[in-house]
């Protein structure tokens, strides 16, 4: 049976990151974006970081940095995997080739098709054999993530269902996740992991136990095979 992996992104607080391994995370997010309101410092992601179980992975979000920065950023805090949620082209995947990168790509069922041949003709190129995943973000924001906007899921699932996805590495869902909608949207694409921020917090980068285990339970109870 299938396992839709769980990443709960945008923590800021030690006692959250706790809390998310104890709910069933697969996967924190960490962002370093200075202008964002969940964006940590060193010394916090430091404090995020000793308190995680082996099996939970931290990632490292980061929107235009410049890739020596990413680096940096990511041997400092011993980061493997980074995610990229702003414009950064596939040449800068190519520059990170010693972490394990995940794109985001701010689209809808319109604009998918364009980045899918954008990205797949890189892999080609470049090889870009560190592209862990694609990551499907709410179109027609100007915010990199957190927005609490859904994604246009049903258009997105047409899009998969033709096939044009094909060639890419694994694809997560994200945009305006919540524990009431996640179960739809992972039956509907089967998507290889979900990633929710706004959708599990009781205010900006405060995240709640609660919620955090009601969106494990109901990806849980996606995975399921379908009964007649």
């Amino acid at each position: 049976m299938h396992r839709t992996r769980i990443k709960f992104c945008g923590v800021t607080r030690a006692k959250n990151a706790a809390a998310a391994a104890v709910a069933g995370a697969d996967a924190i997010g960490l962002v370093f974006y200075k202008k964002s309101a969940r964006c940590v410092s060193l010394e916090t992601a430091r404090e995020i970081l000793s308190v995680l179980p082996p099996m939970v992975s931290p990632i490292g979000l980061f929107v235009d940095s410049p890739h020596d920065e990413i680096r940096d950023i990511a041997n400092t805090l011993n980061l493997r995997t980074v995610q990229l949620h702003g414009d950064e082209p596939p040449e800068v995947v190519a520059q990170l080739s010693d972490l394990s990168v995940i794109k985001a790509v701010r689209c809808d069922s319109k604009s998918l098709p364009a980045s899918v041949q954008l990205w797949r003709r890189a892999i080609l190129k470049l090889g870009l054999k560190n592209l862990a995943g694609m990551l499907l973000e709410t179109g027609g924001t100007t915010e990199p993530g957190g927005t609490g906007v859904e994604n246009d899921w049903d258009g997105i699932a047409s899009v998969i269902g033709t096939g044009q996805v094909t060639g890419l590495p694994p694809l997560i869902a994200a945009g305006g996740l919540s524990s009431e909608n996640v179960a739809r949207v992972v039956r509907r694409l089967r998507p290889w992991a979900v990633d929710v921020s706004s959708g599990i917090e009781l205010s900006t980068g405060l995240k709640s136990l609660d919620r955090m285990q009601r969106f494990v339970k109901a990806v849980h109870d996606a995975d399921q095979p379908w009964t007649d």
